[in-house]
C-alpha cells in the first residue's frame, strides 16, 4: 500500500510516498481502506516536531479518515466487512489504509458520503462542544468566531447558528468571510486592516456572550474586551503561532471566564448528548462541511502547505482515490 511518510521532523515539503506492507489486523483491531482523510493544523505541528505529544520519525501522519472495513481481526463484535466508518488516531491515517480499534469507530449515517464524513469528525466536534458545553451557547446569544474561515472556525460558525446564535465572522480574507457569510455569519470582520477593537465595538456595542478564539495571537485581547458583563472566552488553540497574554483586569472589571477546552473534561452524559445531536444535523443536513479543496496522496505536502500558511477555506482533504 501508498503511505505518506514523515521521515524527519521539517515543513511540510519533508514528506513523502513509500510502498508499505498491508497492515494485518490484531485482536480488537479493523483494517480500513482510507476513502477521504482530513487534514488538520496538528498535523502540521507534528511534522514540524512543535506539537504538545512528539512522534518519533519515521511515521506516517494523519488523524483523522473516513472509509471502509475491509478486514477484521478477532473480537471484534458489532462491526463487519463492508461498514463505512470514521476514525480517529495520533497518526497513522494518510495511507491507502489503516489499522484502527474496531470498538473507536464510528459508522457514517446513510446519505453522508466520505468526504463529508472525514472532513466533520473532529473540526465539528471540537467546535460543538465548545459551543454547547463550554460556552453555553444558546438562542439569542452573540458569538464571535475568530478563524472563521478555517476548519474549526467554519464549524464553529455553522453550528452557533444551528444553535440560534447571531455569529461574528473574523478571518483574513474576502474569501474566507464570504464563506463563512454563506453558512449564515450576521456580520463579517477582516482583522487584517488592524482596526479589530473599533471594528467588534461598532459591531457588538453592548458586548458578545462568547469568544471561540482558535487563533491567538494579538486578535485575543481585542475579542476579550468585546465581551459583556459575564461573557466567556473560550481558547481553541494557537494557529497564529503565538500564545496571547490576557490582562485579568479585563476579567476581574467584567466578570468575564476564560474557558479551556479539553475532550476530556466534558461529563460524560453531555459528551454522549452532543454526540447524538452532531449525528443528527449531519444525518439531517442541517450542517455540511465545506471541503475547500482534495488532494491526492501524493500532494499531502501541497495540502500542508496550505493549512500552514492559513489559505485553506474550510477542510482540507486527502483522497488515496484521486
Amino acid at each position: 500500500m501508498r503511505a505518506v511518510v514523515c521521515p524527519e521532523y521539517g515543513a511540510p515539503d519533508v514528506l513523502r510516498i513509500e510502498k508499505r506492507p498491508v497492515p494485518v489486523p490484531g485482536r480488537g483491531q479493523a483494517r480500513v481502506r482510507v476513502c477521504a482523510a482530513a487534514v488538520n493544523f496538528p498535523d502540521v505541528l507534528l511534522i514540524g516536531g512543535k506539537y504538545q505529544i512528539a512522534v518519533p520519525p519515521p511515521f506516517v501522519p494523519g488523524s483523522e479518515f473516513a472509509g471502509e472495513i475491509v478486514e477484521l481481526g478477532p473480537g471484534c463484535e458489532g462491526r463487519a466487512v463492508g461498514d463505512p466508518v470514521t476514525g480517529t488516531g495520533r497518526y497513522g491515517a494518510f495511507a491507502d489504509q489503516v489499522l484502527a480499534c474496531a470498538a473507536d469507530l464510528t459508522p457514517i449515517p446513510d446519505g453522508v458520503d466520505y468526504h463529508a464524513a472525514a472532513a466533520f469528525g473532529v473540526a465539528y466536534r471540537t467546535a460543538y462542544h465548545c459551543l454547547r458545553s463550554v460556552a453555553g451557547v444558546g438562542p439569542g446569544d452573540t458569538v464571535i468566531v475568530f478563524g472563521a474561515g478555517g476548519g474549526v472556525g467554519l464549524a464553529a460558525v455553522q453550528l452557533a447558528v444551528a444553535l440560534g446564535a447571531n455569529v461574528i465572522a473574523v478571518a483574513s480574507s474576502a474569501a474566507k468571510l464570504a464563506t463563512a457569510h454563506s453558512y449564515g455569519a450576521t456580520h463579517l470582520i477582516d482583522h487584517r486592516d488592524g482596526a479589530l477593537r473599533r471594528q467588534l465595538r461598532t459591531v457588538v456595542p453592548d458586548g458578545a456572550t462568547a469568544v471561540l478564539d482558535p487563533v491567538g495571537g494579538d486578535l485575543s485581547e481585542p475579542a476579550l474586551r468585546a465581551l459583556g458583563r459575564g461573557g466567556r472566552f473560550v481558547t481553541i488553540g494557537y494557529a497564529s503561532g503565538t500564545v496571547p497574554r490576557i490582562p485579568l483586569n479585563l476579567v476581574l472589571v467584567k466578570g468575564l471566564r476564560i474557558l479551556g477546552f479539553q475532550f476530556q473534561d466534558i461529563d460524560p452524559h453531555e459528551f454522549a448528548r452532543n454526540e447524538q445531536e452532531l449525528t443528527d444535523l449531519l444525518a439531517s443536513g442541517r450542517v455540511s462541511p465545506h471541503i475547500g479543496a482534495v488532494f491526492p496522496l501524493e500532494q499531502a505536502s501541497v495540502a500542508l502547505g496550505e493549512i500552514a500558511a492559513g489559505r485553506a477555506v474550510g477542510k482540507i482533504l486527502l483522497d488515496p482515490g484521486a
